[in-house]
């Protein structure tokens, strides 16, 4: 598979320009305030402990731009303050810069009403989450093979209930992960495999951390080459999704 690192987020980018233009802020001095967030401000105390950000392997980045928020997942937490416009040209090329464009990326369009659900859900959403993507896929498609793209385990969990250890696919990039077994499905390694879970599943379920880490374009063309159904899940997708028109969910989502 090939590295295109950045087609869909240079191309959200330029589209993110033309929108920041016509409302007028491509001048205005715009405070983007990036930080990271314990795992409890993320996303509270839900019933289970196994999800990446509570053990640490992750960690959500907050931007604000004028008073709204948005978030996104990333390995590579950094802080920044800024104007709008620095974050319009950071280059791209590293975890850390992707997810302060796509967290910055969010608020804006958060504080402009164009994109929804920005912010991580809490508590018991996120395991609520699971069973309603669940849910959705089988009314939509029916009993079919899913492949999940980035472990979350909760959602793991739920298609297992759904549809079957079977006829689930799992691939992550965490080494810690890879080649256990979570939910009765070995993990597989995404660097390698992602191409076999692509074509073994008639619908693919994309975390939206392969925005930040550089892997999405790749998996995109996969999926659009054995002609698959997908789904992109959670709040760090939610900007670019509604940019590049392309398929999310995200259940219990916030605005703020």
């Amino acid at each position: 598979m090939s590295k295109n690192h950045t087609g869909v987020l240079e191309n959200s980018r330029t589209r993110l320009k033309k929108v920041v233009e016509q409302r007028g802020l491509s001048d205005v001095a715009v405070t983007v305030l990036v930080k990271p967030l314990s795992a409890e401000e993320a996303i509270g105390k839900p019933g289970r402990r196994d999800f990446p950000i509570i053990i640490g392997k992750e960690r959500v980045i907050e931007a604000e731009v004028l008073g709204a928020k948005g978030h996104a997942f990333t390995d590579s937490p950094a802080d920044f303050t800024g104007r709008l416009k620095d974050v319009l040209n950071l280059p791209l090329k590293t975890n850390s810069d992707r997810a302060l464009y796509i967290a910055t990326l969010n608020a804006v369009l958060g504080h402009l009403g164009i994109a929804e659900k920005m912010v991580h859900c809490k508590d018991e959403e996120p395991e609520l989450c699971g069973k309603e993507i669940a849910d959705y896929i089988l009314r939509r498609w029916g009993k079919v093979k899913v492949g999940l793209i980035g472990l979350n385990p909760a959602i793991a969990a739920a298609l297992r209930d759904t549809f079957g250890a079977e006829n689930i696919r799992i691939t992550d990039l965490n080494e810690q992960n890879i080649g256990s077994e979570k939910c009765g499905v070995e993990i597989w390694d995404g660097r390698k495999k992602a191409d076999d879970l692509i074509r073994q599943s008639d619908v693919v379920l994309i975390t939206g951390t392969t925005l930040v880490n550089g892997t999405f374009d790749s998996i995109i063309d996969c999926i659009h080459n054995y002609g698959k159904d997908y789904l992109i899940y959670g709040v760090t997708a939610a900007g670019v999704c509604k940019l590049m028109e392309l398929e999310r969910i995200c259940p219990y989502g916030r605005n703020h």
